[in-house]
């Protein structure tokens, strides 16, 4: 599976390396990633996904089903 955050949808990004003589050469900037699993009280159900530290923040705060059917709505993620 690729570096994306199911709730957020941050991904990879490019950038550059810069020496002190300013030659600068192709670098990649990846996410937080954990996977983690969260548990939905109301479904009594466990499910897996790989979150960044944002997104887990954001989970703790929202809770995990308005966070699901947020990136469900944003495109993050297929259920």
């Amino acid at each position: 599976m690729s570096r994306i955050c199911e709730i957020t949808g941050k991904k990879v990004m490019t950038g550059n390396n810069v020496s002190h003589s300013n030659i600068k050469t192709k670098r990649r900037f990846y996410p937080n990633l954990q996977t983690k699993k969260f548990y939905i009280p109301e479904e009594d159900l466990w499910i897996t996904l790989k979150v960044s530290a944002k997104g887990m923040r954001i989970i703790n705060k929202k809770g995990i089903l308005a966070a699901l059917t947020d990136a469900v709505e944003a495109g993050h993620i297929q259920l």
